[in-house]
């Protein structure tokens, strides 16, 4: 549980940070895009000025200083329109045309967008003739329009990069996880290796001693339960080899092993299909994995009366089996981490039961686990689905 809020609150953090990041690049790119787009037009003022002052030379106008003006603009897209509505000239405006006079209908177009976008500047050419004038209408430069998408690709950048973080965290530190629970299993199976021994030997003992003693042969089967537990916990990190198996025998083998084992308060009802249906799997960990759902049914009903149900079915490519409970459900936030290892709402538990389940049907067994339906106070489905064939 301390695991799952740590990484939550550590794809939190590189969120935040993400926003944080996106936010003021958004805002240094606006400041940064307004000064120019000030400076732009300040430069279209004077571009104005010069065109103005060509307009209206004389003898004694410098035209090489006003020309120079003109020419200097080599970013700023314009358009200069007559007060007719008509293109007088263009720069820096990339339109198609077989000669000068379709170039200058084609760039009256730009200027007539300009125009009704307010991006213009009119020139009064006569102080006696209100009519006489011309729009110098311009457009962003490409430096421009280039810092204003700026921002936009370093977001994306960024979102990435967190993408990128909270995977490979998650994969590290699932990995690591996966190197400790395999370790634990197979220590554990080894630690139980000795004791079990000794309890068979003792067993067969009591047998020759008391060969009428009823509860011998009981003792016995939980003896032989104890070894199964061992060889299961040997095996997890390891691949074993599915063979085909009666998935009804796996099925009625639980419901019998968890029946003489279940306070007489839970009922166990079965649902299963007539024809035998085969499923090539390991059944000691399959067995293992309807065991531990059955059994987080029984705590969900925390010693109350209430029914589990087991029903299975098959379609034309994959067995599906349902476990069912009457028990306290989950709830809806926790419903995207029950199979997350560590997490659980137990006051005693490991919270690796489910992680456990969902390696052993989708690793081992190339099908999915998954929480079907819960309501709280209504109970919860886990679902299964594993390949025919």
């Amino acid at each position: 549980m301390q695991w799952t809020d740590r990484i939550r609150q550590v794809k939190i953090l590189l969120v935040v940070a993400a926003v944080v990041i996106a936010v003021l690049s958004l805002v240094v790119s606006h400041l940064l895009t307004r000064d120019l787009s000030d400076e732009e037009r300040s430069k279209m003022e004077v571009w104005s000025e010069a065109m103005r002052a060509l307009n209206q030379a004389d003898e004694n106008t410098d035209l090489a200083l006003v020309l120079k003006v003109i020419d200097q603009n080599h970013t700023i897209p314009v358009v200069v329109m007559g007060a007719d509505g008509q293109a007088q000239f263009f720069r820096n405006v990339n339109v198609d045309g077989d000669n000068y006079e379709d170039s200058l209908r084609n760039a009256q177009q730009l200027g007539q967008q300009w125009l009704n976008n307010k991006q213009h500047i009119r020139i009064q050419l006569s102080d006696s003739t209100a009519g006489d004038y011309i729009d110098v209408c311009y457009d962003d430069s490409v430096m421009l329009r280039r810092l204003q998408t700026y921002p936009f690709v370093q977001l994306g950048v960024v979102m990435i990069f967190v993408v990128v973080a909270i995977f490979a965290l998650l994969t590290s530190k699932r990995a690591e996880q996966n190197k400790v629970w395999v370790g634990l299993s197979k220590e554990t199976a080894h630690q139980l290796g000795t004791p079990i021994s000794s309890l068979m030997a003792w067993t067969e003992i009591l047998k020759e001693s008391y060969p009428d003693d009823d509860l011998i042969p009981e003792m016995d089967k939980d003896v032989k339960r104890l070894q199964l537990i061992a060889d299961r916990f040997s095996k997890i990190g390891s691949l074993p080899e599915p063979v085909p198996a009666s998935l009804n025998d796996v099925m009625n083998h639980v419901i019998d092993y968890m029946d003489r084992r279940t306070s007489k308060k839970v009922n166990i009802v079965k649902n299963f299909t007539e024809d035998d249906i085969i499923v090539s799997m390991n059944a000691s960990l399959f067995e293992w994995v309807i065991e531990n759902l059955c059994k987080n049914a029984v705590d969900a009903m925390s010693g109350e009366p209430g029914t589990i149900t087991l029903s299975m079915e098959r379609t034309a490519t994959k067995a599906i089996i349902e476990v069912s409970d009457t028990g306290k459900g989950i709830r809806k936030k926790d419903i995207s981490n029950v199979f997350r290892p560590g997490f659980t709402t137990k006051k005693r538990g490991w919270g690796l039961g489910l992680s456990l389940a969902k390696r052993i049907v989708e690793e081992y067994h190339k099908g999915h686990i998954f929480v079907k339906s819960s309501e709280p106070g209504r109970g919860t489905t886990f679902r299964i689905e594993l390949p025919l064939g």
